[in-house]
């Protein structure tokens, strides 16, 4: 399989910006033979935009269809990060439209982090593992793919790849530098992992945005700018699998 992401600045609340700027990465990830472009954490509206939970989109919104529309267009599947509205619920979630624009999977985030997610979201309550193509996928979101108890429940579900949009600040470099890698490594999956660069409000990103291999290989990394990231995924070695989950002793 081959995987792409994009690494950019914030759309800060520009629904066109954003949805223009997915259209472009998809284009050129579809010409490049990508099977699916991930994009960062709440990339509608943006991640750290003051007024997000009134700018929550249901799944039928009119910025979500149109990246249905460009996900079919491009033949290219499509995991999107947004702020969910659902009654009177609002979620940190990730949509993944396939090839066909079809919905694949909605995901909505386990970890939530800090106090500002937890005063503007509900955590969500279920893994959401579906097929790209003959791959058995996941979406993890940020903070979540941090937390080796999920990433070892999806591996131990038959999940190869995990797809996790993110919003990583400074001064969390070692996420991207170290936590990830060691994550794909000690689960024998691959993670995409979509960060944003520069700055939106009081946040910096560290960019780094990544994709590791099943043996923790980095197969390709962004540095602090803009960036679509391309890499196949290679097939796992099963000599070089971790064996963790069989080893595992627990103690009384």
């Amino acid at each position: 399989m081959r995987l792409a992401l994009l690494q950019a600045p914030s759309p800060s609340g520009d629904p066109d910006l954003a949805c223009a700027q997915a259209e472009a990465a998809l284009a050129s990830a579809a010409a490049l033979g990508a099977a699916a472009l991930v994009l960062p954490e709440v990339w509608l509206p943006g991640y750290n935009q003051p007024d997000v939970p009134a700018r929550a989109l249901t799944l039928d919104s009119q910025p979500l269809r149109r990246l249905a529309t460009a996900a079919r267009n491009s033949a290219t599947a499509l995991v999107v990060g947004y702020a969910e509205r659902d009654g009177d619920r609002v979620f940190n979630s990730a949509a993944c439209f396939g090839p066909d624009g079809s919905l694949l999977a909605n995901y909505r985030k386990i970890q939530l982090y800090g106090p500002r997610e937890r005063a503007f979201f509900l955590a969500g309550d279920a893994y959401v593992t579906f097929r790209l193509g003959e791959t058995f996928t996941a979406i993890l979101i940020c903070y979540d793919v941090e937390f080796a108890p999920h990433v070892k429940a999806l591996a131990d579900r038959g999940v190869t790849v995990i797809l996790a949009p993110t919003a990583n600040m400074m001064p969390f470099t070692h996420v991207v530098r170290h936590t990830v890698p060691a994550m794909a490594a000690n689960h024998g999956v691959s993670i995409a992992y979509a960060n944003y660069c520069g700055q939106e409000g009081d946040l910096t990103y560290v960019g780094g945005s990544l994709i590791a291999g099943p043996h923790g290989e980095v197969l390709a990394q962004a540095g602090g700018h803009p960036a679509l990231l391309i890499a196949d995924i290679p097939p796992r070695d099963p000599a070089r699998l971790s064996t963790q989950s069989a080893d595992l002793r627990t103690l009384p």
